[in-house]
């Protein structure tokens, strides 16, 4: 019953952003295996290179020289 719970939560959270306009969405799960709490990480981009990416963050070397 839980792990339903879980899934309907996460696609209320995909809903609303999507709802919301965000165009990408990037979602990595963790299982946890110790009893620490739950932490939730947003990170959003302006444009549409993938938050994390190597484009994103300024770090795509230059491959003609």
């Amino acid at each position: 019953m839980a792990e339903e719970q879980d899934i309907q939560a996460i696609i209320d959270l995909l809903d609303g952003k999507t709802a919301s306009g965000v165009g990408r969405i990037h979602i990595e799960v963790e299982k946890q295996t110790t009893g620490g709490e739950e932490t939730v990480r947003e990170h959003y981009h302006h444009g549409r290179c993938d938050v994390g990416s190597p484009w994103a963050l300024g770090t795509v070397r230059n491959f003609d020289a």
